[in-house]
């Protein structure tokens, strides 16, 4: 079969209030029993190019692939003249841009609803849609999903009030202290808190420098106010027992974007899941080195025999 890079044709769509996001759909391999659709959903500042590895694989496991970039990231429309900024007003606009990408492609794919594979902001994401709407998805593996982040050097608490009083006061449009001055292209590999890969990370970097309209310097306040909200909802008493989906979350050993903690935690509360710990990863456990990567891919070849039988 030919490279998900290789037969990457950008696709276009719009959500029903009117915003531009980029996608991409690629064909199961040949000769292997289909598998269905799985949809990929990608983190904070992430973007297609990053995961052609990982569709390449799903493919190889005889999915379809199904994904796109959120809004305000990768080749997908901005809501600022700054094109480098991260910024949404409430998390509820990006469960809008799922149910389009879900409404207006990947249910003319398949008839069955799909698979999900979900990294970090986007394992939010779907996590708030497996709550509100049983049955979108057959089952979903989430990579490291977004529940409580580090808030480095401010305590939690704290933190949450700054992104507050910033909003409030007309601030939500401006940058959250020192990322306007971020570079993420030129961050040395052992400044890098996401992977422990050093071929994996300049790969990354590589495409960004080739194209960098795909780059975030980093969030706006009002994008950091509305992921703390959208973190207290899915912590609310009863929230993880309520989502009856088939489950697996992989956390990492050594996450330090994500608190693991409070994944775990989470986890134990739903009722089918599975989770496993990939011991001395960072955050993007699939953008690890291989030794991590296979921890992850057995985990989730076993959790498709069990969630997905005879398929």
């Amino acid at each position: 079969m030919a490279s998900a890079e290789a037969a990457f044709e950008p696709q276009f769509f719009e959500t029903r209030d009117g915003v531009r996001l980029r996608a991409g759909l690629w064909n199961a391999a040949e000769g292997i029993p289909f598998r269905g659709v799985c949809l990929v959903l990608q983190g904070h500042s992430e973007f297609l190019e990053k995961y052609f590895e990982v569709f390449d694989e799903l493919r190889g496991r005889g999915f379809a692939v199904a994904a796109f970039d959120w809004r305000g990231q990768g080749g997908s429309a901005r809501a600022l003249e700054d094109s480098r900024k991260a910024h949404i007003i409430d998390f509820a606009q990006y469960a809008e841009d799922l149910r389009a990408f879900m409404d207006q492609i990947v249910r003319h794919m398949d008839d069955r609803p799909p698979f999900a594979l979900a990294h970090s902001m986007g394992g939010h994401i779907l996590l708030r849609n497996l709550h509100d709407h049983p049955g979108i998805i057959r089952a979903a593996a989430f990579s490291a999903p977004m529940l409580r982040v580090f808030t480095n050097p401010f305590p939690e608490n704290l933190a949450i009030r700054i992104a507050r009083w910033m909003v409030r006061f007309g601030r939500g449009n401006d940058y959250v202290f020192g990322a306007g001055k971020r570079d993420p292209i030129a961050l040395p590999f052992a400044q890098n808190i996401v992977t422990s890969d050093p071929v994996r990370y300049a790969r990354t970097i590589a495409r960004l420098k080739a194209d960098p309209s795909l780059c975030l310097a980093g969030p706006t306040w009002h994008w950091l106010s509305a992921a703390f909200a959208s973190m207290a909802i899915t912590a609310a008493p009863g929230y993880a027992e309520a989502i009856t989906a088939p489950v697996m979350i992989a956390t990492a050993g050594h996450d330090r974007v994500v608190r693991t903690e409070a994944t775990i935690a989470f986890a134990q509360r739903m009722p089918h899941c599975f989770h496993g710990m990939v011991e001395g990863a960072e955050h993007e456990i699939l953008m690890e080195q291989d030794r991590f990567r296979a921890l992850f891919w057995q985990a989730f070849d076993d959790f498709i025999a069990r969630a997905l039988p005879g398929t």
